[in-house]
């Protein structure tokens, strides 16, 4: 029994928790079902027939959100046989069996190396009426073979390596991804071509070390390599990359940054402590004064660079010196923006059994006081941009305020969120086209500008978003069983079908 009326194709509908990397991975999921003939349910809709949670294990209460949102869907899903729920991602891939044991209405666990199993794993617990759980040990193939369904018009995501290499004390995500594997610069570059094509404006760049890419073909300055060979491509206008780390960083990749017009001078770089004796605790093989000597490199190459980072409180065995450390550092440093963390407890990883577990109010209390100085900062450099002529490329959903006040948002080149007045050009100007304004207030978080924009550029993006269409990369899918288009059972007569 299907909820699909007769005749109709199945709908789906994907909730993402975590990182980029998950985020496109949904962006392939969606690609994957849509190929195999399901259709994106309406936003308002709470009854898709296919849930798929793509889930992520880095946090603590990772575990508890996903069984309290299954929880939500149990009683939906008996009322209306044949829904189908599915749970991928990292969580599924640490937790494996134990998620259907845990919420045996689940119908299929896939993990993070076989996303291209999810539609015949659907068909199959469909057809047998028993849950499907298919975690593989290593990469079936590399992602980016599979089609995907883009969410933006206007900047798309390019992965062009998976897995990590380190050995963080703090972090599963190896675990669960793997060791690092690297696409060739060739298909890299066809897929940002690929987008290009289709209208889009930027491009990121996205692996767990982006900078420690070329390692599994020798070249150890292949990431610089690629990153001017993106500066050929006619009509990319960004290029951004996430997240580098310092180890591995190197001086041809700032030459790159800066000398490659299109590449946005934007750094984001996990610092995620300023002590060296935590960093060391940490297994993060950098000290805060390589740290900081990369910073004064991109500064002196661009002078403009907004740089933002990565930082974890309350590790364990932090004392206050340690802390108070970290607290010069971003001082020094400067950050534009910061992602800050208090210290989560993941069972798996070193740090889990480490002594000197910090007490609940200490993590917390310094977390507040290293909130209180990063917007000090933060607030501090976007006051240094009022006045100035900033480049938006006007994005969705960034201004959750943007119809009350009359504004619109969007990114400008270093990255920095910017909410804008439209003026004469209310109604013209769309998601994917760029404007020219001059930044007028500064919060720590955001610009506005709330003067008439300078000027005002209408992009193949911003065509694309009006006539509703989003880019579609298609796969080459290698090895994989042989997607179709789901059946659709004729409808019932009478009763109700147990699933």
């Amino acid at each position: 029994m299907t909820t699909a009326a007769a005749g109709s194709p199945r709908t789906y509908q994907v909730r993402t928790y975590g990182c980029q990397m998950n985020v496109h991975d949904s962006e392939r999921i969606s690609g994957l079902l849509e190929d195999a003939g399901y259709v994106r349910a309406a936003e308002a809709d709470e009854q898709p027939d296919v849930v798929v949670f793509n889930t992520c294990a880095v946090r603590e209460n990772a575990d508890n959100r996903l069984y309290g949102n299954l929880g939500h869907l149990r009683p939906v899903k008996a009322k209306h046989p044949g829904m189908q729920i599915a749970v991928g991602g990292c969580l599924a891939q640490k937790d494996r069996g134990d998620i259907v044991r845990k919420a045996p209405w689940v119908d299929v666990v896939f993990g993070t190396h076989n996303i291209g199993s999810l539609p015949a794993l659907l068909d199959r617990a469909r057809h047998n009426a028993a849950a499907e759980v298919e975690i593989l040990e290593s990469l079936e193939v590399f992602p980016s073979t599979l089609p995907t369904r883009r969410e933006s018009t206007y900047a798309g995501w390019v992965s062009i390596s998976v897995g990590c290499n380190n050995t963080c004390t703090f972090c599963i995500v190896p675990s669960l991804r793997g060791k690092e594997k690297d696409r060739r610069p060739g298909d890299i570059l066809s897929e940002v071509r690929a987008l290009v094509d289709s209208g889009v404006l930027e491009v990121t760049l996205l692996g767990q070390n982006v900078n420690s890419y070329g390692v599994e073909f020798g070249d150890r300055y292949a990431f610089g390599k690629l990153l001017r060979a993106c500066g050929d491509i006619d009509g990319l206008e960004r290029v951004r990359f996430t997240s580098p780390h310092p180890k591995d960083f190197t001086d041809d990749v700032i030459a790159a940054m800066a000398e490659t017009p299109n590449v946005c001078h934007s750094l984001h770089m996990p610092l995620q402590s300023g002590s060296d004796d935590v960093l060391r605790a940490m297994r993060r093989s950098y000290r805060s004064e390589r740290y900081l000597g990369i910073i004064e490199k991109v500064r002196a190459a661009m002078p403009d660079a907004a740089i933002t980072t990565d930082i974890i409180v309350g590790f364990p065995g932090e004392t206050e010196a340690d802390f108070a450390r970290t607290l010069d550092v971003v001082r020094e440093a400067r950050f534009s923006s910061a992602f800050t963390f208090q210290y989560s407890k993941r069972p798996g990883t070193p740090a889990a059994t480490m002594d000197g577990q910090l007490p609940k109010q200490v993590v917390q209390e310094r977390y507040e006081r290293l909130i209180a100085c990063v917007e000090e900062i933060t607030w501090a450099e976007n006051k240094k941009l009022v006045g100035e002529t900033v480049e938006v490329l006007v994005a969705v959903g960034e201004g959750r305020k943007d119809e009350r006040t009359g504004r619109m948002s969007g990114r400008a080149r270093d990255g920095r969120l910017v909410h804008f007045a439209t003026g004469e050009l209310a109604g013209r100007i769309r998601p994917g086209d760029i404007v020219h304004t001059v930044v007028t207030y500064a919060a720590p978080h955001h610009l506005n500008a709330d003067g008439a924009p300078l000027a005002h550029r209408r992009t193949r993006a911003g065509d694309a978003a009006e006539a509703g269409q989003v880019p579609r990369t298609p796969g080459v899918l290698l090895g994989l069983p042989t997607i179709g288009a789901p059946a659709v059972p004729p409808a019932p007569v009478g009763g109700c079908a147990a699933h």
